[in-house]
Parts: C-alpha cells; sequence; structure tokens
C-alpha cells in the first residue's frame, strides 16, 4: 500500500469518516483553453487571422504597416490589403519572400504558406 492510502485510512479510521479526495487542479488560462477549443470549432484560422494581424507591424516595419492590412487567411493563404499599387508592386516584387519567410518563422509553415497582395 502507498503512503497516500495507508494516511487515508489511518485518518478514516480515526475519525470515522472517510477523508474525500482531494480534487486535481484544473485552472487553465483562457488562452491555454481558446488554443484547444478554437481548432475543434473550425476557427482555427481565424485565431491565426487575429495573431498576425497583432503583429503585422512588428513583421514588415513601419512604413509597410501604414499601407498594408492583412485582411484574411483562408486555407493558409494571408490576403493584403494594399492602400496604393505602388505599394502593391514593391511588396509583391521585393518583399513577399522576406515577408512570408518571417511570417512562417513566427506562426509556421502550416498556417501561413503563400501571401498575396490586393488593392
Amino acid at each position: 500500500m502507498s503512503n497516500d492510502m495507508l494516511r487515508r485510512k489511518a485518518l478514516a479510521e480515526w475519525r470515522g469518516l472517510d477523508e474525500p479526495r482531494q480534487k486535481a487542479d484544473r485552472c487553465a488560462s483562457v488562452a491555454e483553453l481558446l488554443q484547444k477549443v478554437m481548432p475543434k470549432l473550425g476557427l482555427g484560422e481565424r485565431l491565426g487571422e487575429q495573431e498576425i494581424s497583432a503583429a503585422w507591424k512588428e513583421v514588415v516595419g513601419d512604413f509597410l504597416a501604414q499601407h498594408s492590412l492583412p485582411v484574411g487567411l483562408s486555407g493558409g493563404t494571408l490576403t493584403v490589403q494594399v492602400v496604393q499599387p505602388s505599394v502593391r508592386y514593391e511588396l509583391d516584387r521585393s518583399w513577399k519572400r522576406d515577408i512570408l519567410s518571417k511570417l512562417q518563422m513566427r506562426f509556421g509553415k502550416k498556417v501561413v504558406r503563400e501571401v498575396r497582395f490586393r488593392l
């Protein structure tokens, strides 16, 4: 018999009652619960979209963040709204690979597989 079992038995005999078992600590943070529940509800991409939007300025820098905004994530494709054609051209031709690699390092290759820019 384990020490815990012996302790419970001795206390039960002494008191004349069984000692109630202590419940395991089932506390969890809301963030942990959401990470588990959102994919089960089919909302996993929505959570990823919110995280990407919050980190967009850090990923692309101040100037590009002022002229672009992530608007959707579907099937691993991040859609980014751009305010000017010249900014879209610059992002698409010069910065797309860098932005994609930064997003993949931060959020994983399964979350963001492609980036598309639109006006």
